[in-house]
C-alpha cells in the first residue's frame, strides 16, 4: 500500500509501504478513508522533534473496519470509524474512561509521530486498543467531519472547556489556523459576549470574523484589547499558536484573576514562563494534551445536529500521491491553505 514517509527534517514522500497486521488480539485493522495533515505534524516536517526516520505519518484519520482481532469486541468488519489521534494502553481504568493522556501503564502514544506507532497518511493503518480508540460515526456526520473529530475539533473544545469561560465573559482566542477557529467554535457554545481573535495573516482574520469573533491583526492587538477591556484585559485567554511568544502574550492579555488555557503545542525544554507576571496577576494557566475519546459523548452529537461545523477549516483537497507537496504548500500557506484533506485513493 501507499504511505506518506518521514525522512527527516522537510523529506516526505509517498512510496509503499507494508500493509498493516494485528499484533494484538485487542487491534483492528482500518482502510482509511480520509485524512488530514495537522499542524502538529510540522513540527516533525521542522525536524524539531528527536525520532528516527521510515514511518507513515499522520494521527487525524477515519476509515472502514476491514479486520478486528479476536479480543474486540466492539466493532466488526464495514464499521464507519473515527480514529482517535492520541491512544494509550486500553486496558486500565483511565484509557476505558478515555483519558488515554493519563494512561496508568504511561502507554500514550500519537499516531504517526515516531516508529513505534505508524500513522494514517496511509491507505490502510492498524490501531492497537482499538475498543477504546476508536468510536462509529454516527449518521448526519460526514467523513470530513469525522476527520476533525480525531483531533483538532476536540483540542478546540478542550481548551476551551478549560478556559473556564462564564456567560458574558471577555474571550481571546490567539491564533486564527485551523485548532485557532475550532477554538472559537467551541468558545461560542459557552455564552461569552465577546470573543476577539488575534493573528497575522487577512484571510484567516476575515474567516473568524465571518465566523462571529472580532478579528485583531497581531501588531495592534495590545492596544486594542487595552482599550477594549478598559485597561483590564480578557476573562480568558485561549492560545492557539504554541510559540514562546503566543504564550507570554496569552498572559499579557488575560485580566487580574483571569484564566489562560494553552493548547497550542511548544516542544520548547526551556519555555521563558513570566512567572511573576503570573503570579502577581493570580493567573490560572493551564496546559496539556487533548483527552479525545473523553471528549467524544460531548462532540459527536453536536456535530451530527448541526450545532457544530468544524468543516469550514478544509479548504485544500489533494490525493495521498500529492501529500508530500501538500506538506511543503502547507508549510509555506501557499494560496491561503488553511487545512489540507488527504484521500487516500487518489
Amino acid at each position: 500500500m501507499r504511505g506518506l514517509v518521514y525522512h527527516g527534517k522537510g523529506d516526505i514522500r509517498c512510496e509503499q509501504v507494508p500493509d498493516p497486521t494485528l499484533e494484538t488480539a485487542d487491534g483492528a485493522i482500518v482502510r482509511v478513508v480520509k485524512t488530514a495533515i495537522c499542524g502538529s505534524d510540522l513540527h516533525l516536517y521542522h525536524g524539531d522533534l528527536p525520532v528516527p526516520s521510515g514511518f507513515t505519518m499522520g494521527h487525524e484519520f477515519v476509515g472502514e473496519v476491514t479486520e478486528t482481532g479476536s479480543g474486540v469486541s466492539g466493532f466488526r468488519t464495514g464499521d464507519r470509524v473515527i480514529v482517535s489521534g492520541v491512544i494509550g494502553c486500553g486496558a486500565c481504568a483511565r484509557c476505558r474512561a478515555g483519558q488515554v493522556i493519563r494512561c496508568e501503564r504511561h502507554e500514550t502514544r500519537v499516531f504517526g509521530m515516531s516508529p513505534e506507532l505508524h500513522g494514517g497518511q496511509a491507505e490502510a493503518v492498524a490501531v492497537p486498543g482499538a475498543d477504546h480508540a476508536m468510536t462509529r460515526i454516527p449518521d448526519g456526520v460526514s467523513d470530513e467531519q469525522a476527520v476533525l473529530l480525531t483531533d483538532i475539533l476536540p483540542t478546540g473544545y478542550y481548551g476551551a472547556r478549560r478556559a473556564e469561560i462564564e456567560p458574558g465573559d471577555t474571550v481571546v482566542v490567539i491564533g486564527a489556523g485551523p485548532v485557532g477557529i475550532q477554538a472559537l467554535l467551541c468558545a461560542q457554545l459557552f455564552g461569552p459576549a465577546r470573543i476577539f481573535q488575534v493573528d497575522r495573516v487577512p484571510e484567516r482574520l476575515a474567516l473568524v470574523e465571518k465566523l462571529g469573533a472580532i478579528p485583531l491583526h497581531a501588531d495592534q492587538a495590545d492596544e486594542a484589547l487595552v482599550e477594549a477591556t478598559d485597561g483590564q484585559g480578557a476573562d480568558t485567554v485561549i492560545e492557539a499558536v504554541g510559540s514562546d511568544a503566543t504564550i507570554h502574550k496569552a498572559l499579557v492579555y488575560a485580566r487580574s484573576g483571569g484564566t489562560v488555557s494553552v493548547v497550542g503545542v511548544n516542544t520548547s525544554p526551556a519555555l521563558p514562563f513570566p512567572m511573576g507576571l503570573a503570579l502577581m496577576k493570580n493567573l490560572t494557566f493551564r496546559t496539556g494534551l487533548v483527552p479525545v475519546q473523553e471528549l467524544w459523548p460531548n462532540l459527536v452529537p453536536l456535530v451530527a445536529s448541526g450545532r457544530l461545523t468544524p468543516e469550514i477549516v478544509f479548504n485544500h483537497h489533494v490525493g495521498l500521491s500529492d501529500g508530500a507537496e501538500a506538506y511543503r504548500r502547507f508549510n509555506d500557506r501557499e494560496d491561503g491553505i488553511l487545512k489540507v484533506l488527504l484521500d487516500p485513493l487518489a
